[in-house]
């Protein structure tokens, strides 16, 4: 068990500020939810009173140095420590698998009294199931989940809406055409954004394809490079990952190629590659959760947030990208905060050409989180 830690951190814009699906996968995907909006139930467990700090744990499934996802998760955590202060005491604990190994860790921080425990991967559903029907007077938080319990809610991010931008930039950016995407595990929330950042380049390019190679861990720096030198070898000189360590940004460098980060600000890995990051804000999140908790107004539900929460963000943007480059992101930023712009609005075609969505449709959540096929641009087949 790590109680809070301090460490440096990089010079990331903490305040503009899923995943996590495991190989033990979902089917059926998200239940659906209205765009943008929290789906709460209206069973509200009893309100908490009392002159002690209120304890509050974070369960990590990687290092919080990793550069991607779970610093994404950390950063957010300090800023909850930042906003409240005396009124919470905050513990975290990393690299915690998705195995058994996370049953214990859930049951032990809720023996240790903390009244609200975050776990931010997917494949924590189940245990954290069966250690919220054993505590019921402890609240938990299930990051990219679908299962809800009286004293369990869940939350995500629309991580789709940034790698949309993210392809604008790189369909309008890319000299060869060919663009290359590092991806983890072949789950419809990765083939989500594989197509979604293909649809965004291809809404300024045409002729834009994509290739993928999959490494099958959320984490492995050396497969994550490998994979970036094997696209880079095959034309790709704008590269999207959706993997949680800095190894694709720093390969493009080194091989003079450009990237684009993932969850959070990677410019100081490879200034010279970096074009520009999809940042995953969870602070806003958090913060809301743990003033529900405070107030007494905690609940359970489901919760997608997203570019209009400030939970999703297109982040330091390179110097070269053109100025209607940038004009046309920020009109796609404002739609989509106006509701008056969809992303995944038909007509779209699968690779054999046959429409996935008719024209006009707009995909719901359960089609967004149930995907199990490419776009037209995307090349070669849908692992297995």
């Amino acid at each position: 068990m790590t109680n809070t830690l301090r460490r440096n951190i990089l010079l990331v814009p903490l305040l503009t500020l899923g995943h996590r699906l495991s190989s033990a996968q979902i089917s059926g995907g998200l239940p659906p939810l209205k765009q943008n909006e929290s789906n709460a139930k209206s069973i509200s467990t009893p309100n908490i009173k009392s002159v002690e700090p209120i304890k509050i744990a974070f369960v990590f499934v990687g290092p919080i140095g990793d550069g991607g996802w779970t610093y994404a998760h950390d950063v957010a955590r300090k800023i909850v420590e930042q906003q409240f202060r005396s009124k919470i005491v905050v513990t975290y604990v990393e690299k915690v698998p998705e195995s058994a190994e996370a049953e214990k860790v859930f049951r032990d921080l809720a023996l240790q009294g903390n009244k609200l425990i975050f776990g931010t991967t997917f494949g924590y559903m189940e245990v954290m199931l069966k250690v919220a029907r054993q505590f019921k007077e402890v609240r938990f938080e299930h990051a990219t989940g679908y299962k809800t319990a009286h004293n369990l809610r869940t939350y995500d991010s629309r991580m789709y809406e940034g790698i949309y931008l993210a392809g604008v930039i790189a369909g309008s950016m890319t000299k060869s055409n060919t663009l290359g995407f590092v991806a983890s595990i072949p789950i419809p929330e990765v083939i989500r954004n594989i197509n979604t950042f293909t649809l965004g380049a291809q809404s300024v390019n045409p002729n834009v394809k994509t290739k993928v190679v999959w490494v099958n861990e959320w984490f492995n720096p050396q497969k994550e490079a490998e994979a970036a030198t094997a696209l880079i070898n095959a034309d790709a000189d704008i590269l999207m990952q959706n993997t949680d360590s800095p190894a694709v940004i720093q390969t493009a460098q080194k091989m003079g190629k450009r990237a684009i980060g993932w969850d959070s600000d990677m410019t100081l890995y490879g200034s010279g590659a970096h074009l520009a990051s999809v940042f995953n804000n969870w602070a806003p999140y958090y913060l809301s959760a743990v003033k529900d908790l405070i107030d007494g107004k905690w609940s359970t539900g489901q919760s997608w947030w997203g570019i209009k929460q400030g939970s999703v963000e297109l982040v330091a943007i390179a110097r070269d990208v053109p100025y209607n480059v940038r004009n046309k992101l920020e009109l796609i930023k404002d739609g989509i905060k106006k509701n008056n712009l969809n992303i995944w609005q038909g007509p779209i075609a699968g690779q054999d050409g046959q429409l996935v969505l008719q024209s006009g449709v707009v995909a719901d959540d359960k089609f967004l989180g149930s995907m199990k096929f490419y776009v037209k641009g995307v090349v070669g087949k849908v692992p297995t």
